[in-house]
Formats: C-alpha cells, structure tokens, sequence
C-alpha cells in the first residue's frame, strides 16, 4: 500500500490527501481537502473511521510542522495494522500480486465505486488507477454489458454471495469483442463483515472461439440435412455459417448437381459454377442477389482453384476482389460504406470423392477479425457435414426424378377417351420431401363397350412403389381382358401382392450388400366395370376408400360398396356391388391421399368432397379434376393423390339390337337376314357379308353345342361388336383343323375375319363375342 500521509494547516483542515489515505479511509481527494482532521476520526476517540463510519485498524502518528517557531499545521502518518496487531509495512509481496496480476483485478467499495485497480484492469480501461478511483464502473465505461456489471457490484456488497457471469464486449482499448468471465465475490474482515467487493475477469477469447466452433459443428448437425432438397440444404449450411461465423457464404453447385447427376471431370477452362444458396448480415450489401445466377470461375480464381485441388483456401481479400465472387460477370452488389470485405475462405465440398461445388466464406472488417487457421478448419468440418447432406439430397432427387418419370410412363397418357364414359383424371406426387408414391389409375376398354375404371395405391414410395404399381397395372390390364368380374380380379391381385411380398423377404434376407426394399409390402385398390348399354355398374373395392357418384339431380353421395381387405393380407373374399347409374352421372375415384390428413376426419374430408362435387358442378370434367384438387388441397400432403372422374353414357336403340333365338338350326338363316336388315338401317351395308357369316358361325355352334335360352346382340360404336350368350359355361378354344377334320374351323374364320374375340362368363353361362374395326360409322 503506498505510504498513508494526510496534511493540515493550521487550522485542522486537510490540505493534502495521498493515495495510501484515499486507500485506507476510502475517501478520493475532492471529497476530504478543507475538511476537518478530526472528521478522520470517531468523535468519541482516536479510533479511526472510514468512509462507511467503520473502525480501521490502525497506528496514527500526528506531528505537528512548524516554522520559525510558528506553528505550520499537522502531518498525520498511519500504518494499518495486521490481525495480531502487527504493522503490514506495507506488505511487498502483496502489493506485487495484485499489481502484477496478468489478468484485471478491481476492488469496490461497497458503494460500488472504484477502490483499487491493478495495472492490468487500467490498460483493459484506458484510464489511470487515480482517474477510475472512486468512479462507478457506468462511469467510464458505457453499455448495457457494464450496467449489468454495476448491478452484480451492488448486490453482492448487499448480500455477501459472490457471483459468475461471462460477457463478449468490446473493451475501450482492444481491437475487438473478447470473451470475459468475470467473478464478483465480497472481501470480508476478521468479523466476517463485506468491506468491499472484489472484482476477477479472466480473457478467455480463445476458449470461447473454440466453444463456439465447437456449438457451431453442433448446431449443423442438427440443423443441415433436414430437408431432401439440394437448393434447401444448400441454404441451410448458408443460415448456420451467417452471422455466426461469417458476415457472407455463398454456395454455388455445378448444374448436374441439379438435375440429381454425379458431375464428370472438371473443364481444362473456366469453371460454370450456379448459386444454390447466398446469405449475408443484414445491411452489409446494398443490393440483394438474385437467386441461381450462374457464373464462369477463372481457374485462377479462389473458388475455382479449391474445386481443382480439392483443398480449402485461406485469402485476404479487397472488397473489390470479393463484390463480382471472383467470377467474370458481377454479380453482388457493392459493399456498403464501411463494410468492405477482408477475408476469404473457399472450400470444395466433396462427396463420394467427387467435387459437387464450392462454399465461399466472407468477413467484413467492420463486423470482426480475419479467418484464422482454426477457421479453416471448422470450414473444412461444416462443409465435410453438408456434403454428405447435400449428396443425399442430389441422390433423392435424381430417384425422385426416375421414379416419377417411370410413375408417369405407367400412367395413361392424357385422358383416355371411351364410348361409355367421359374421363378426366390427375396424378400429383406428394410434396415437400416425400418421394413418389404408388398411386395409379386407368381406363380400360373391356368387350360389349363397356369399360373398366380402376385406381390402386401401392404401399411405400420410391422406385419399388412405382415399380410395384407397374406390375399391378399391368396385371390389372391383363386380367381385364380376360373379362374377369371385378371381385375375381381383386382377388388375383391379392395373390400377385403376396407373392411379392414373399419375394421381397428372401430378397431382404439374401441381400449382403443391404440394399434397402418396401416393408410390409401391401396396396389398394377399386375396380369399377360400367355397362352403358344396361346402364349398370359393377364395383369392389380392397382396402380402399370408396368412391362418389354425382347424379343428374346435383346430389353426391359415397357409394356403399362392401370393403374388402388391402391386397396383400391373402385368402380373404372380395365382394361386389352391382348398381344402376343413370346416364351423365358422374363418378369420383380416387387414392386416399385426397382424403386422409393429419389433422382431419375421412368422413369430414369425404363429406367436403360431395359438398365440392354438387356447388361446383361445370361441362368440363378438366375443370372439374381443378375444383376438386383446390378445395381439398392440404398445405402438408406426403402422400400421392390419383383422382379419376368418369361421366357415363347409355346406348339406345339406335346403337343397340338384339334378339331372342330358338335351339332350332333353322333360326340360323332368319337371324341372318335380320341381322343384314339391321345393318342397313345404321348404314352398314359394306360390313353385312362378313357379320353375317361370324353371326351364322357362332349362332350354330350355341345351338350344337351350348344349352339355352340363347341371345344374340349387336353393338354398334366406335366398332361393330357381335355377341353371343348362352347357359353353357363350356368356352371354345381356337385349335387348327388338319385336312380330314370335318369341324373346327368355324372360330379360325371367326377369328380371321374379326378385330378381335373372346369369351366372358357371366352368373347364367357365357358371352362369345367378336369385333370388327370400322373406319366410320
């Protein structure tokens, strides 16, 4: 403590006060010059009393000064005296440790003022230990960081806890921010009162850097990769550098990166790089970029020269250098006064051992301090992170791409166009992150103009589901066109599933390399067989919602068709519905990816769908597939959605003929010519030879060989159908008569003559029936 000596003039009043008394009585040397002596002391005694009124502890000495034998006025001396009552003789030791502290150390009064600084607390501050005495620390230094310092002072003198807290402030005389941490704790004398307060700070910068590299790999783990989008996952690396490691990043991609392709070797020349994300501090740039601007890199370039090495690149740079991103064209806008750029690192970012782009890292100089070596390597760390993020999401894109494409080649082309009904359908893949789905519809022409309407989902998305929704189709299609009614056709359906489902598990187990495939292999499905020339339709329905029909009158209504299990579970019956439907009806089939939600009732979303179907109500069934999409349309779907509407059409008499015939042979000759008749009437003269002659080939072979009753119909719309039922359930087979045979050529000519034949079971027996191509009718 430096030496404790009060002089007083003659009248008692201070007229010097020295540093060792402003330390031991508290009091700064404005607050005590012209005041009496004795206010040094208790006013019962020679104790002394501090500024706080406390005792100290204490040898006085008080000497009179004279001169010339007239009195002069008084020195006082005092030595603070130790616990057993010794002189500390200004203790060296002590006053080195406090002194020579490499790190600031303060003590406040217990009005929080400035007591004591040691050598490093005055450069931290700028200002002398006699200019910061007796201040508040608000005094000299301002900010809201220092005001909460103030208030840790003032409480703890008050409560005698001590206190931890940590600040990242500027201080007057550091080039920047620094980390402290700080412990505010009492000094307490021998009878345990708080005389003061002590105040430790410690720099611990570069453990807080490190920290926060460490928080910043953290939080990119976490926070990259959550999206199956490149330009997305791009972006995210862009918002966890910005403004927490850097003042700018940009992420630009080579363009096969885009489309879901590894790209090939780099180009000898220049290198065409496309922005997938830009971020940068609010107020840095005067003019925000636009987005996936492309630019050519001169192999000279940093950017450029990180993609041929495949190493990260450290540059001090030149806001002139860092505003066109070292590209031929510009494409930043100018930094704004003050902010200009000063530090570059460039990395690749590489995946799979090949180069996708490049990630451009960017400080100011007037926001923080240059990249440093330790930067460099947590570029190279969060970028290694977003590279397996980034390959992914390139991966799903390009499977999303394949298993789109190959979804949208299964599915029918347009819409398919029929005489019974008028079609219109969509198809739209699940959004946001969800791969493509199984979900699939389609139109097929069955025999005696009638049409199968049919739309199934797959379980699972991806390439299996598509490919497996490919199968089904393709199924779907052949079982339909041996004319099986629709339970019979689910039915084998739910066989092929499950055997697929069997193959899928041995590929599973058999599969070294892991390769992963749809568990829990299963789908839907509704098939739906309208007859216009009964006006009747035929439905069943596995594991799938039912569909809606609009009648003539407005009113939808779902339509009660027996639920059959999904395909797949295996050996369970399917039932079928027969209805009438009047004709321009319109019927609704769709995948449950229109009617399922989060958030909502099937019943709820069903009753939505008949409310849109009847307010809406339009000629165009284009327009009316829109309608129904926009009013259903969910903001979070991750599933497909099929929808097919079919508006129906009923034959007259006009296309239709048909007649009741006997077991007698001699029938065969009237039906002929009835037969020619009729198509003279609809203008078909030119076809009479050959109908004739298919109608007396399959009319004599009803009466040879079938059982009765025996119907003959003719069918004329786009093609002119001849058909033939009977109670016999036995079908002709084709076969080629040798020379001697007396029979079996009457189904080669039938076949020779004809588009095409075929057989169908019905509930009494069969239909032969045969179809001829006519160019006009």
């Amino acid at each position: 403590m430096a030496s404790v000596l009060v002089v007083a003039d003659q009248c008692g009043k201070v007229t010097c006060w020295s540093a060792g008394a402003q330390s031991l009585w508290g009091y700064a040397s404005q607050e005590v010059l012209g005041r009496p002596l004795a206010d040094l002391f208790a006013p019962d005694g020679p104790t002394l009393r501090d500024r706080a009124g406390r005792a100290l502890e204490a040898e006085v000495r008080l000497y009179s000064l004279s001169a010339d034998d007239r009195p002069g006025g008084y020195l006082l001396t005092a030595e603070p005296l130790t616990a057993d009552g010794a002189g500390s003789a200004d203790d060296e030791l002590t006053r080195w440790l406090f002194d020579q502290y490499p790190s600031p150390l303060a003590v406040y009064g217990q009005d929080a003022r400035v007591r004591r600084m040691n050598r490093a607390a005055c450069r931290a501050i700028g200002l002398s230990e006699d200019e910061a005495r007796s201040r508040l620390i608000t005094e000299f230094l301002e900010g809201p960081a220092f005001a909460l310092v103030h208030e840790r002072l003032v409480r703890v003198a008050e409560s005698g806890e001590p206190e931890y807290m940590e600040s990242f402030v500027q201080t007057p005389n550091a080039p920047g921010a620094h980390a402290w941490a700080l412990d505010v704790f009492p000094l307490r004398d021998s009878d345990g009162s708080v005389r003061a307060v002590g105040l430790s700070i410690i720099d611990y910068s570069e453990q807080y850097d490190s920290r926060e590299r460490l928080a910043l790999l953290s939080e990119a783990r976490t926070r990259i990769g959550g999206q199956l989008d490149v330009p997305g996952t791009a972006q995210e690396l862009a918002d966890v550098a910005v403004p927490r490691f850097a003042d700018a990043v940009g992420v630009e991609l080579l363009e096969p990166v885009y489309r879901g392709d590894l790209p090939g070797p780099l180009p000898t020349g220049s290198i065409q790089l496309r922005e997938a994300a830009f971020r940068t501090v609010a107020g840095t740039l005067q003019n925000d970029p636009p987005p996936g601007r492309t630019a050519l890199h001169q192999r000279s370039s940093p950017l450029a020269r990180c993609l041929i090495t495949g190493r990260a690149e450290l540059h001090a740079v030149s806001a002139e250098d860092a505003s066109p991103w070292f590209g031929e064209e510009p494409r930043r806008g100018e930094p704004t006064s003050g902010t200009g750029a000063h530090s570059l690192i460039a990395v690749p970012i590489r995946a799979r051992g090949t180069v996708l782009g490049a990630v451009a890292f960017l400080r100011y100089a007037a926001r923080r301090p240059p990249f440093d070596a330790g930067d460099l390597a947590v570029t190279e760390d969060l970028v290694a992170r977003a590279a397996v993020c980034l390959d992914n999401a390139r991966r799903f894109t390009r499977e999303r791409g394949i298993a789109l494409a190959l979804q949208r080649q299964l599915l029918p082309h347009g819409s398919p166009t029929h005489p019974a009904v008028e079609t219109a359908a969509r198809y739209l893949p699940a959004g946001g992150e969800a791969e493509v789905g199984g979900d699939w519809f389609d139109v097929i022409p069955l025999p005696g103009a009638r049409v199968g309407l049919v739309v199934g989902d797959v379980v699972g998305h991806g390439l299996h589901a598509s490919a497996t929704m490919g199968k089904l189709r393709t199924a779907v299609r052949t079982l339909a066109d041996i004319d099986l009614p629709p339970d019979e056709i689910l039915t084998h359906l739910d066989d092929i599933v499950t055997h697929a489902a069997d193959d899928t598990l041995a590929d599973a187990d058999t599969d070294a390399a892991g390769t992963e495939h749809v568990s829990g292999e299963g789908a839907s499905c509704l098939y739906a067989v309208y007859d216009p020339v009964a006006g009747t339709c035929t439905l069943a329905r596995a594991g799938h919602p039912p569909p809606v029909l609009l009648t003539p009158d407005g009113t939808a209504r779902v339509i009660d068709v027996p639920a059959g299990p999904p395909l797949g579970l295996g050996s369970l019956p399917m039932e079928a519905v027969e209805l009438r439907i009047p004709e321009d009806s319109l019927l609704a089939l769709f995948t449950d990816g229109l009617i399922e939600t989060r958030d909502t009732d099937v019943d709820e979303r069903l009753g939505a769908l008949c409310r849109t179907l009847e307010a809406r109500p339009t000629s165009s069934l284009e327009t009316q597939c829109d309608s129904v999409l926009d009013a259903l349309h969910t903001e979070s779907r991750d599933d497909d959605i099929a929808l097919l509407l079919a508006r129906t059409r009923v034959l007259d008499r006009d296309h239709v003929a048909s007649w009741e015939l006997t077991s007698d042979p001699a029938a065969v000759a009237d039906t002929r010519r009835e037969v020619g008749e009729r198509l003279a009437e609809w203008g078909l003269e030119e076809f009479a030879f050959t109908t004739e002659l298919v109608v007396s080939e399959l009319v004599t072979n009803a009466i040879r060989y079938a059982t009765g009753p025996i119907q003959l119909r003719l069918i004329r719309e786009d093609a002119l159908i001849c058909e033939i039922s009977d109670g016999s359930s036995t079908s002709p087979h084709l076969r080629r008569a040798r020379l001697n045979d007396e029979g079996g050529r009457g189904l080669f000519l039938v076949a020779e003559l004809t588009h095409r034949w075929g057989t169908r079971y019905t509930p009494t027996g069969k239909t032969i029936w045969a179809e001829q191509s006519v160019d006009s009718l």
